[in-house]
């Protein structure tokens, strides 16, 4: 079936936005195709910094004609009233049925050409794409992200036949700036034209840049007896610059290793967008870098890397300049600062926030195994690099510079280092710090912007989260867990916030329980990512209060529950259980359900009844027990243990009998059934 292929071709379109436009032009394409009637068997964007371009295979000639019966006038309606449908359906008398005392036409609407439909879907999208920012030039009245050059618009070998602010669609599309022919050329189909690209020297694909890149990049590297250091960011970034990447390995002057290697690096990514290099042998920084050229130079790229060395010298000039201003000055100098510089307005200067940090840091420190002391120095000291010239020229090493500076003003080396992680872990993929003085710098951190923030009422509402408590309070599960802590969340956050109240904020106090419900809410996500049910975190939490919030304890109890559920005794208990909760359920509508001692020894009392009084009583002797020592999954083989008296109770008893003193039996010791279940989940949250 036909091909459409179209192009839109414009002046470079930044990197960052690349992407995003290919998923925008992916999306509009489907939904107008989708609206128009229009089926297709493949559809597929690309982005390359001066392209978008779309193909879509197995497009019809034109949408299929389409019928549909509709209902006129009655029978015996006006002369007036049937001449009226016949002009606005465009029928006859012939063409009409009479049923069921109505007049009834079959109205035909004719197919529409592919072409038509094509060349109002691209007026579209041109009009109305979601650029993150645009502009106007000209006398025209497009918007793009830079001009429009050219639309080219071929279906099925044919240019479609439109235009947009007298640009007309055509066959012609150009290629590389500098290394093509010089001169428009004609294509006819995808195939053609990515080839034809290829030739003038294009790659269209975004994969087909990246891989070049590390293809030639690693090579180049290998041939000098080194190594590519991998930055999938920046990858991506010079993907989008590049329509026919050329990677060439450049030299610097060995003297700016000195310098500490995030600082090369990322005065190199950052300023330059090149990739740094390592020495195999000793694994640290070689004194060269990758520039990724958007031309092959006739002489090999010499210039070009002569040149790139020049520039990113003059760079790193700049950062040793700071490294050394920055080792005259110290911590104390870049301390008193932090009182000019505010944090939040209702939470006040990164100075006091620095006091409340080593607070919190001195409590947590024993929980994890940390010295006091040494927690509240590196807590002190945490973000005093905020002040620091090089921190101010690359926000991006905080808390990295910190670490070296410390190390330089003589510091011990477990504080450097927590002070260098405390930011640890900032997302899912970041590694989480175990060392007892990092752990409690980092939790009291996050803590203190987690207690902070729920204290002046800024909590994340539906996607907006401006101030990213919810990466703040995944960092605390994820430090409490890989550090087997036992912190009590509840009284550690009701402590910080008095320490708030005490500074002169309003009484927060009753804010803490929406934060830990917000922390275990963050907890039931991270478990679902490992493969727990949403439902059955739920079902643990739920028996838990929020003064009782212990990370590693709820999931204990999650991974007990989930186990215990997954065998045959824990799936056929569980549907014990629902029985015997609807059973209550349906009777507490009545009226009050009998509670109190459940009775033995009464006339004609069924052997099942009498087993399961004697089961659920030692089921709860021995769930109290396992809980009290948190050995859940104790608590799940008590469980266990009650699933044959409760098939054999629902089997052989009936609950409402006649006599009243049976029935009210039956039911109350239902109720201690549910009650000994609920002390370990909430099961009536349990799917299934």
């Amino acid at each position: 079936m036909p091909q459409l292929l179209l192009e839109l071709f414009s002046e470079e379109i930044p990197a960052r936005m690349q992407s995003g436009a290919a998923r925008d032009l992916e999306r509009m394409a489907t939904e107008r195709l989708k609206a128009a009637g229009l089926t297709y068997d493949t559809l597929t964007t690309y982005a390359g910094p001066r392209r978008l371009t779309l193909v879509v295979e197995g497009l019809p000639a034109a949408t299929p004609e389409r019928s549909e019966e509709v209902r006129g006038p009655r029978a015996s309606a006006p002369e007036q009233a049937l001449e009226g449908f016949l002009r606005k359906t465009e029928l006859t008398r012939a063409d009409l049925t009479e049923r069921d005392g109505f007049f009834y036409g079959l109205v035909r609407e004719p197919g529409q050409k592919t072409t038509d439909l094509v060349a109002d879907m691209v007026e579209q999208i041109v009009r109305g794409f979601p650029w993150p920012k645009s502009m106007r030039w000209g006398d025209g009245t497009l918007r793009w992200v830079r001009p429009l050059k050219r639309i080219l618009a071929v279906f099925d070998g044919r240019v479609v036949p439109f235009e947009i602010d007298d640009m007309p669609a055509e066959a012609v599309t150009e290629g590389h700036r500098f290394m093509g022919a010089g001169k428009p050329f004609a294509v006819h189909d995808f195939a053609d034209y990515r080839a034809k690209l290829e030739q003038h020297f294009v790659l269209l694909d975004f994969a087909d840049r990246k891989l070049k890149i590390l293809e030639a990049a690693r090579a180049a590297c290998h041939a000098r007896g080194l190594e590519l250091v991998d930055d999938d960011g920046l990858l991506d970034e010079v993907a989008g610059l590049a329509e026919w990447p050329t990677p060439i390995l450049g030299d610097m002057d060995p003297q700016f290793l000195d310098l500490p290697p995030e600082v090369v690096r990322l005065s190199m990514k950052v300023h330059q967008k090149y990739f740094a290099v390592r020495d195999p042998a000793t694994g640290k920084l070689a004194p060269n870098f990758i520039v990724v050229a958007n031309v092959e130079a006739s002489d090999g790229g010499v210039a070009l890397a002569a040149g790139n060395s020049r520039v990113l010298s003059a760079r790193l000039n700049d950062a040793r300049f700071f490294w050394g201003e920055d080792k005259k000055v110290g911590f104390d100098a870049w301390l008193s600062k932090l009182s000019g510089v505010t944090f939040h307005a209702k939470l006040g200067t990164l100075a006091e926030r620095t006091m409340r940090i080593a607070a919190l840091a001195r409590e947590i420190a024993p929980l994890v195994g940390a010295d006091p002391d040494q927690a509240e120095r590196a807590a002190r000291l945490a973000k005093a690099d905020l002040a620091s010239g090089m921190v101010g020229e690359f926000p991006e090493l905080q808390g990295v510079m910190g670490g070296y500076y410390a190390r330089a003003f003589g510091e011990p080396e477990a504080i450097a280092d927590a002070i260098r992680d405390h930011y640890k872990p900032q997302g899912p993929a970041d590694s989480v710090p175990t060392a007892p003085l990092t752990v409690a710098v980092a939790l009291a951190d996050k803590l203190d912007t987690l207690v902070g923030f729920f204290a002046i009422d800024e909590k994340p509402t539906g996607s907006k989260d401006p101030f990213a408590l919810r990466r703040a309070a995944l960092g605390v599960i994820r430090l409490v867990l890989e550090a087997k802590a036992r912190i009590n969340l509840h009284f550690i956050a009701v402590e910080h916030a008095k320490r708030m109240r005490g500074a002169g904020y309003l009484d927060v106090v009753d804010r803490i329980e929406a934060l830990l419900q917000f922390v275990e809410e963050r907890l039931v996500v991270l478990l679902r990512e490992r493969g727990s049910r949403h439902d059955i975190a739920a079902a643990a939490f739920a028996t838990i209060g929020t003064t009782e919030i212990f990370i590693d304890q709820l999931v204990a109890r999650v991974e007990a529950l989930d186990a215990f559920l997954s065998t045959d005794d824990g799936a056929n208990l569980l549907a014990g259980y629902k029985r015997a909760s609807n059973i209550l359920k349906a009777e507490e509508k009545k009226g009050a359900v009998p509670t109190g001692m459940v009775q033995t020894g009464l006339p004609n009392q069924p052997e099942a009844e009498v087993k399961l009084v004697f089961a659920t009583e030692a089921a709860r002797t021995a769930v109290d027990a396992a809980l009290d020592a948190e050995d859940f999954a104790a608590a799940m083989t008590a469980l266990a243990r009650l699933r044959a008296p409760v098939d054999a109770f629902f089997t052989d008893v009936m609950v409402n009998s006649d006599v009243a003193e049976e029935r009210d039996n039956r039911l109350k010791l239902l109720g201690q059934v549910r009650a000994v279940m609920g002390k370990v989940a909430d099961f009536g949250q349990v799917a299934g």
